[in-house]
């Protein structure tokens, strides 16, 4: 009887596959050893594995660029990054390495282009597309980079009174985009998305508003699907409906020359895990193409913003199981050494699956479990994977440390969740590593975030962190002082020797650094 865990996962899916194989009874992540990482710098860690972020950009320039082909499409592809799904420094970089352009979405996604632009990253050549409901800040800030020579921004209108005030702060050339309010899928708890204009209020709004200021441009139709792109008559009726609205702009707006579809793209969310990545992107530009034609207009070029799509293969994160708990004669629980609501938010905000897997321990008999994180909440489990209703390890052994991974992680966990800063149970974030491959492609590690101290904001709560207390200092107990109250302060789990925490202080203090320096900026 083969009862192993090995067994069970190639029984269960078609294994070794893409970015996963086994060595040596190990788990190796697009060819990196997780025990030599976990050796290394313990867990809990998160991992972001660069090469991966290029070979995504790379891979959707040539699903289009072969749709363009066989289509014999006249318009051109372009891809943005939506900057929300992950503001790291390195991530960027390497986005703009790869010649991708940038979308933003708040008022603050501004001062990190102009950091890139400052240490020569980015050009003033590169699209910014410009989305998202603006407040003051936002206009202001894209004034600026107006003021700058930004010469391809383009500002997404989001709803037509964005446009007077626009104007207010700029009198500048512009480049504009309007983005289309899409029909929700019937399945939503609303109709409309609460995002965009209406669909018949696109071409009165050129008409009455827009084609009247002569120094702004429409140079852009938007539209994005919640669900994302998939092959059900619901997307191709929305992607048709926008582009008859691209048609008719297009008619009596002749510099229109860009539809952008925004992102949509799905990653890898279970061994299990299908998709026909190449069939969607050629009917894509098909579709263009022919219902262009049959309203005898030229072909827009084809922008997409992919986030997800982007940096999500590129993120891991490893745990170890400190225990297991038998609750009742079914039930036996594996509690990590982090917690599931602060590491990964949204396996309990939206129910969120990813590729779980052991690490170590692969030949193993294998067993049920539910997983458990650290804080005292009752949401902070995970007990599913998407292709099934169950969890399955090797068999717990106490004394024996057992590792598992957590993998296509890569987008919106730490926007989310917040990175660094106050988080659920004051738990410290997990240790960042950054891998790359250097000139011969062998595998380099670099500690982004040491992780393990202390992660708390002290002046969120009125305090001012004045003096470093030692690991062996904390575990004898000092008085803290918090509205004048003193406590005794045990830290579980217990430091290591050698770490450090901070004495708190009451101050009652507003200054607040920016996160641009958590991000590495």
């Amino acid at each position: 009887m083969k009862n192993r865990y090995i067994d069970l996962i190639t029984q269960t899916f078609h294994f070794p596959q893409e970015g996963f194989h086994v060595d040596d009874n190990q788990l190796h992540w697009w060819g990196i050893p997780l025990m030599d990482i976990v050796e290394q710098y313990g867990t809990p860690v998160k991992l972001t594995y660069l090469p991966r972020i290029g070979q995504q950009i790379d891979r959707a320039r040539k699903l289009f660029g072969v749709g363009i082909a066989k289509s014999l499409y006249e318009g051109d592809y372009h891809y943005a990054y939506c900057t929300k799904s992950s503001h790291f420094s390195f991530v960027l970089e390497k986005v703009l390495e790869h010649g991708a352009h940038i979308e933003t979405s708040s008022a603050f996604d501004i001062n990190i282009v102009e950091s890139l632009f400052e240490d020569g990253k980015l050009g003033k050549d590169r699209f910014i597309i410009c989305n998202g409901f603006k407040k003051d800040t936002y206009l202001e800030n894209i004034a600026r980079l107006l003021d700058k020579g930004f010469e391809n921004l383009i500002v997404v209108l989001d709803n037509m009174h964005e446009l007077d005030r626009l104007l207010e702060f700029t009198d500048k050339p512009c480049k504009i985009g309007l983005r289309i309010a899409a029909e929700e899928d019937p399945k939503f708890e609303f109709y409309t998305s609460r995002l965009g204009i209406r669909y018949k209020d696109i071409v009165p709004f050129y008409v009455d508003k827009i084609r009247k200021h002569k120094h702004l441009e429409l140079k852009m139709l938007h539209f994005f699907i919640n669900t994302g792109i998939t092959d059900t008559a619901y997307y191709w009726n929305e992607l048709i409906k926008c582009i008859n609205v691209y048609c008719a702009l297009k008619n009596i707006c002749p510099e229109l020359d860009s539809l952008n579809i925004g992102g949509g793209f799905p990653v890898k969310d279970s061994m299990a895990f299908e998709y026909d990545y190449e069939y969607m992107a050629e009917e894509i530009v098909a579709q263009i193409k022919e219902n262009c034609n049959a309203r005898r207009v030229q072909e827009p070029d084809i922008f997409t913003e992919f986030g997800t799509f982007t940096v999500g293969e590129s993120g891991a994160i490893l745990f170890n199981i400190l225990d297991q708990k038998q609750q009742n004669d079914r039930e036996k629980w594996d509690m990590i050494d982090s917690s599931f609501m602060t590491t990964l938010p949204d396996t309990w905000a939206i129910n969120k699956r990813y590729i779980m897997m052991a690490i170590d321990n692969l030949d193993e008999p294998y067993e049920r479990v539910f997983l458990g994180g650290l804080t005292c909440d009752s949401d902070d489990y995970y007990n599913a994977e998407a292709h099934s209703n169950a969890i399955y390890l090797p068999r717990y052994k106490r004394g024996r440390d057992q590792y598992i991974g957590f993998f296509n992680t890569g987008a919106y966990q730490e926007s989310v969740g917040g990175y660094h800063g106050l988080q659920h149970c004051l738990l410290p974030t997990p240790k960042h590593i950054v891998v790359d491959r250097d000139e011969n492609g062998e595998i380099t590690t670099k500690l982004f975030s040491k992780g393990a101290e202390l992660q708390v904001n002290a002046e969120d709560f009125g305090l001012l962190i004045d003096e470093c207390v030692s690991a062996e200092s904390v575990l004898q107990g000092w008085d803290d002082v918090l509205d004048g109250q003193p406590f005794a302060h045990i830290p579980q789990p217990r430091p290591k020797p050698g770490t450090h925490w901070h004495r708190l202080q009451p101050k009652f203090c507003t200054a607040r650094q920016s996160q641009l320096r958590a991000s590495g900026f």
